[in-house]
């Protein structure tokens, strides 16, 4: 088999386990806040250091449930939207992991002690340590990333849905001996005139 025969399940997979990295590490510690006034430290969700990722993952499964069913044009579409969310939410991790993230700690660090403002936190905060949810979460983006070009290359050559999915007319079987009153209503439903 080759590459744009199994490009669909490739990448409908791909989808759906970059998206479910996503939620998941969404709920889990990606920062650790160290304070200065040796109180506790502070645990920093991802969700809280990257407020999109939530929503951003929900929207790729979504995306990686909808292409399996979805025609040509709008699989185009799909893997158009999903490289732009991977390269987004590459980038932005991505930060995250190469700078000092006082901005991605400030909105916990506000709700746990109270104190706002920029000059406030930063003279709170002793150090941040990063856990290893940002890079697990980065090589779920490079996996969208890889399924979302996949899309966008072998999009023309997916085998069609099925018949199930098919509004026209044209997969319907005629219907042998008399039509009655709801083999009409069925016609009239499909957009058929049963009068013809």
């Amino acid at each position: 088999m080759t590459l744009a025969a199994r490009g669909r399940a490739i990448a409908v997979s791909g989808f759906l386990l970059s998206g479910a990295v996503g939620i998941i590490s969404s709920t889990q510690t990606w920062l650790t806040v160290e304070r200065a006034d040796a109180a506790e430290a502070i645990l920093v969700p991802g969700a809280a250091a990257l407020p999109l990722l939530a929503p951003l993952s929900l929207a790729v499964l979504a995306l990686g449930i909808a292409l399996s069913i979805v025609g040509p044009v709008v699989r185009l579409v799909f893997g158009v939207l999903s490289t732009a969310a991977a390269l987004f939410l590459g980038w932005t991790t991505l930060q995250l992991l190469l700078s000092e993230p006082l901005d991605a700690v400030g909105g916990t660090v506000t709700e746990t002690t109270g104190l706002a403002g920029s000059t406030a936190i930063a003279d709170l905060v002793a150090g941040i340590e990063l856990s290893s949810w940002p890079v697990v979460t980065l090589i779920g983006w490079v996996v969208l990333l890889a399924a979302s070009l996949l899309v966008l290359v072998t999009w023309r050559r997916w085998k069609s849905g099925g018949r199930r999915y098919r509004t026209d007319a044209a997969h319907v079987e005629a219907a042998s001996g008399p039509v009655d009153a709801i083999d009409s209503w069925d016609d009239l439903s499909r957009g058929t005139d049963p009068t013809r």
